[in-house]
């Protein structure tokens, strides 16, 4: 990869970024006015005043917007109101849980979805083929909240054998990495075993089997390795998604990351949670982007980017 496509990549990111938090700027407000929501329904209006004055609300839209885009190119955010804290270093707190359980999960799904889909491709039409067919497609169409409420209701609440939420040890990791676990798994699965498939049939393997090469050898070597691209790109889509957080996973149960803070941060009107947290979101997708296009073209040769 090019020291030039890099800074042509880093200038539409910011660009890319430049408008998104824009948007984020004037749409966080349409959430409502947050003085109503901190100062109890008797506050006098001069209480109401004095806080929409410290909080800078008290002047027009456009002026708050110009000194909050000149505080971003210092990455200041801004204190958050629920915390009482600078919002960065509240977002930087969660940020590495959510990277954490998203690659635990994606890296779970990825692995064993190459194992399961290589395993159906060579066995394709047979029983295995179909058994893996089911579960990757039921996998992938179960909807993530409701996997964490049957995990919630199955192993907490009816055997008592997890938390039913919290953050703490490696017990507390199990039931949010199984929910985000599955429909990565799912789509993951069929796309290795279209691509294996579709590998296995190819004249390079065809010609690899005439020359007296192992099975398992032709199978996970030759064949897979051009199997692999399209798999690499979906998870790197995959692991963008993953960067927002699991928001209604964390929330389900009550993990510390980045997407439970964002709906909070929405819940509670505390702008400078969600821009801030917009922001680290973005920066980390467009590193994973970044880092996806490096593992493509370490696995194709082909692959040049200019």
């Amino acid at each position: 990869m090019s020291f030039t496509y890099f800074l042509k990549r880093a200038a539409f990111a910011a660009l890319a970024l430049a408008a998104l938090m824009t948007s984020a700027f004037f749409l966080v407000r349409l959430t409502g006015d947050p003085v109503n929501l901190y100062l109890p329904v008797d506050a006098s209006d001069a209480a109401r005043e004095a806080m929409r004055i410290r909080l800078g609300l008290d002047r027009s839209l456009l002026a708050q917007f110009f000194d909050w885009a000149w505080d971003i190119l210092s990455l200041d955010f801004g204190m958050s109101l629920w915390h009482n804290r600078p919002a960065m270093d509240v977002v930087l707190e969660a940020l590495p849980n959510t990277l954490a359980l998203g690659a635990i999960a994606l890296a779970l799904a990825f692995t064993a979805a190459i194992v399961m889909g290589s395993i159906a491709a060579v066995n394709a039409g047979g029983w295995i083929d179909r058994g893996v067919n089911v579960l990757s497609q039921a996998a992938a169409s179960v909807p993530d909240f409701w996997l964490g409420l049957m995990g919630v209701l199955l192993f907490a609440v009816t055997f008592r054998i997890l938390p039913t939420s919290g953050f703490g040890g490696p017990i507390y990791w199990v039931l949010p990495v199984a929910c985000l676990f599955a429909r990565p798994f799912g789509t993951l699965v069929q796309i290795v075993r279209g691509s294996m498939i579709e590998a296995l049939n190819a004249t390079f393997v065809r010609t690899a089997r005439a020359k007296g090469a192992r099975d398992g050898r032709v199978t996970f070597v030759h064949a897979l390795r051009n199997a692999l691209l399209p798999a690499v790109t979906v998870t790197g889509d995959l692991a963008a998604q993953f960067a927002g957080g699991g928001g209604v996973v964390e929330v389900v149960f009550g993990f510390p990351g980045i997407g439970k803070l964002l709906i909070d941060g929405i819940l509670k009107r505390d702008f400078a949670i969600v821009q801030a947290s917009i922001f680290a979101v973005a920066v980390v997708i467009f590193v994973i982007n970044i880092l996806v296009d490096m593992l493509y073209a370490s696995i194709d040769p082909r692959v040049r980017v200019e």
